[in-house]
């Protein structure tokens, strides 16, 4: 091979490497095979270091080069778990690599690392670390605990399971026992702590807001915005909208209306309907945030890199700044405001026949609550004025969303409908009351219109072939329908399964065990099997859904996934793609799906912590209160147990059930005594105590309350053969 007076890259590097005749040599070696020019030298040892950094070339004994994927080493993020052992994460992977507690080196949970496969464990392939190729940028939140001569912190993160070494000089004077937030600023020997520094000081636990300052920090969330982006945001909000109201579609004079949360502030989605002889005719009108939010301007830029509103109780950490998110682009009553809007046609059986994609002037007559409108779908006849006005639509608007939840379900569609908390707090941020959301035919009224907004939009764009941003969701992998089949199987059910599954297949599982008393937990296992949904730009469908087409168009405010929706949107209006926009659309596309798709997962992770956090502390006032619950989940250290009306879950642990040996029969998912043939299995009522709740861990320990109601078993069944683990007499 000869490259001199060439043009050389990456990939001409990693051909020649890849190449059967190559054999691993050191740097100068192979720039001499390659015949880099001298003057070349320099940029090729750049990008030498860029693929080894990459994990795409390792470098072996004797400094000499080689193809990673060629000497069983694999690259990717390293995930840690409580117990100290580590997972990488492939990209494009479905199997983890598991990797030992004492084989972890310095990684830390989120770095990418370089990771040699040593053979297997079990049916898991397993790996050692051998190299960090990049650090996580992460903040490590935890208590802040001073010595006579060193100082050091406990991260609240279980998955950072070692203490960090803070020098006194970087403790920013924090005091024993504080909140702080530190960074990683050293760590090469996996036999000493990791050094860091302290960058922030939150407060002490159980002041005002430090919770939930915690968690922001812990998930790295933004929650203030910079100078200039507010500037920006002010500048957008005080643009003249005359000409703009012109150049639209006026609809202020249809009797349209927002259905929201009654302490909602940020209105996106607003519908009307009229029901006409053939069907009906059902107008969507989202907020028009692209018009006040530019591309890559720093309003556009800080809203891509939060991805999304975070909802944590009690507060929102908003993706837009509240003169626009709160103002000038939410949907309030009485105020014109620019729209993009869905207007579809449907038959008299709820079936999608034509829709049309406009940009609208609207003005909402009424602003209602998810409670009012249910209150009229209750029988109540003590209505507000506003509700008056529109309930002759209200009524239309929940035939037609009866008949597509029908259809919808009938196709497959599944609705897993798993316990939500709903947390009710004072002024102060602490919880005065606990317990599982109601969902109300009026929540599902709203979703169903959405949905079918979504897929109308999807269905528009993908019938021209252009390139889009679609939000699929895959069909589950064979090996995770054939663990949950064989579960099924140990609670006596049967879920039969192929390669080629339909979720219609799902649905009706679900709706054979809705009724049992494990039925929430099926729910949770079967919504584990499943793939995550995620944003991308070539369309696979919607398996949870069972829609072939779907993307989201409906919430641009809190997601910035629809305001670039929105944006391709515009460009149709005008006739299509324009060349210049066409040929970056897909980098564009790609790279807004996979950084919102993470962004998303964060923000999950974010809201669950915050709320366990609250329900932590909530329940920190009834130790030694007893509660009935269902038993959520069995282990052999114990068994989970989720409160009634409160909607928490905590643990019962083996250690204390005193009244007999208990067996933990795997197969059956329940714990026996030996003695008494006492169980504890899914589904079972029990009535529990508090017995302990640790803040710092989060964690809840319950004890049985009543022993003597316990049912006893049956005898063990095929594959019931018990296990013996941990017992107390």
């Amino acid at each position: 091979m000869y490259l001199a007076h060439m043009k050389f890259d990456s990939k001409t590097i990693l051909n020649f490497i890849r190449e059967k005749s190559y054999h691993p040599m050191k740097a100068k070696e192979l720039a001499k095979a390659l015949s880099i020019p001298q003057p070349d030298y320099r940029k090729f040892r750049h990008l030498l270091k860029l693929l080894l950094d990459s994990g795409e070339l390792v470098k072996l004994k004797r400094s000499r080069i080689g193809l990673a994927d060629e000497m069983n080493i694999a690259t990717g993020r390293f995930q840690m778990t409580r117990s100290g052992t580590g997972f990488l994460i492939r990209e494009g992977e479905t199997e983890d690599i598991m990797i030992p507690p004492t084989q972890v080196l310095t990684a830390m949970d989120g770095d990418q690392v370089m990771v040699r496969l040593t053979g297997q464990r079990g049916e898991r392939k397993a790996g050692s670390v051998f190299k960090v190729l990049k650090r996580a940028d992460r903040n490590i939140v935890g208590k802040f605990c001073r010595g006579e001569n060193f100082c050091t912190l406990v991260p609240d993160n279980a998955r950072l399971p070692r203490e960090l070494y803070i020098p006194a000089r970087e403790s920013l004077k924090a005091r024993d026992g504080e909140k702080v937030v530190a960074r990683l600023t050293h760590w090469a020997n996996p036999n000493l702590n990791p050094e860091g520094k302290v960058v922030e000081r939150i407060g002490f636990p159980g002041e005002p807001g430090v919770d939930l300052k915690t968690v922001i920090r812990n998930h790295n969330l933004a929650d203030e915005f910079p100078d200039d982006v507010l500037n920006e945001a002010e500048q957008a909000a005080g643009r003249a909208l005359d000409e703009e109201f012109e150049r639209r579609v006026d609809l202020t004079k249809e009797i349209i209306y927002t259905i929201d949360p009654e302490d909602a502030k940020d209105h996106d989605d607003a519908i009307n309907i009229v029901r006409t002889k053939t069907g009906y005719t059902l107008g969507v009108h989202i907020a028009d945030v692209s018009f006040f939010v530019k591309p890559s301007s720093s309003l556009d830029r800080e809203a891509f890199e939060r991805g999304n509103s975070v909802y944590l109780p009690g507060m929102v950490v908003p993706m837009l700044p509240e003169v626009l998110s709160n103002d000038v682009c939410s949907l309030k009553p009485n105020r014109k405001r620019l729209a993009h809007t869905c207007t579809m046609q449907f038959d008299l059986k709820g079936k999608l026949l034509s829709w049309k994609l406009s940009d609208s002037v609207i003005k909402s007559r009424a602003r209602l609550s998810y409670e009012e409108v249910q209150a009229l779908f209750d029988g109540s006849t003590d209505h507000p004025p506003k509700v008056k006005r529109v309930v002759d639509s209200l009524k239309t608007a929940r035939e037609l969303a009866n008949l597509l939840s029908k259809r919808r379900f009938n196709e497959g569609s599944l609705d897993f409908d798993l316990p939500e908390a709903k947390l009710i707090l004072n002024d102060s941020g602490e919880v005065i009351e606990l317990g599982n959301r109601v969902r109300l035919e009026a929540h599902r009224l709203v979703e169903e219109f959405m949905l079918v907004a979504n897929k109308a939009v999807a269905l528009e764009v993908f019938r021209r072939a252009l390139p889009f941003l679609y939000r699929v969701h895959d069909r589950p992998s064979l090996e995770k329908m054939e663990e949950f089949s064989a579960m099924m199987s140990r609670l006596g059910l049967r879920f039969p399964v192929s390669p080629n599954i339909k979720p219609v297949q799902f649905a009706r599982f679900l709706d054979q065990i809705k009724n049992r008393p494990e039925a929430d937990f099926i729910n949770e296992l079967m919504l584990r099997s499943m793939q995550k949904a995620v944003y991308q730009r070539s369309n696979i469908g919607h398996f949870g859904l069972a829609f072939t087409h779907y993307t989201h168009f409906t919430s641009p405010i809190r997601r910035y996934p629809d305001l670039l929706v929105h944006r391709l949107l515009r460009q149709l209006s005008n006739g299509g793609y324009a060349p210049a926009f066409a040929k970056r659309v897909p980098a564009v596309i790609d790279h807004a799906s996979k950084h919102c798709s993470e962004t998303e997962r964060v923000a999950e992770a974010a809201e669950r912590d915050a709320i366990k956090i609250k329900q932590v502390q909530y329940m920190s006032r009834h130790v030694g209160d007893e509660f009935t619950g269902v038993i959520s989940g069995v282990t052999s250290f114990g068994f989970f147990v989720r409160l009634d009306k409160l909607g928490v879950e905590g643990m019962v642990r083996i250690s204390s059930i005193d009244d007999d040996y208990y067996l933990f029969e795997e197969q059956q998912y329940r714990l026996v005594g030996r003695r008494t043939r006492q169980v504890f299995r899914m589904g079972d009522s029990v009535r529990v105590g508090v017995m302990k709740v640790d803040k710092e861990r989060h964690e809840i320990d319950l004890f049985p309350a009543d022993l003597s109601t316990r049912k006893k078993p049956a005898p063990h069944g095929p594959g019931g053969r018990s296990k013996k683990r941990k017992q107390r007499r």
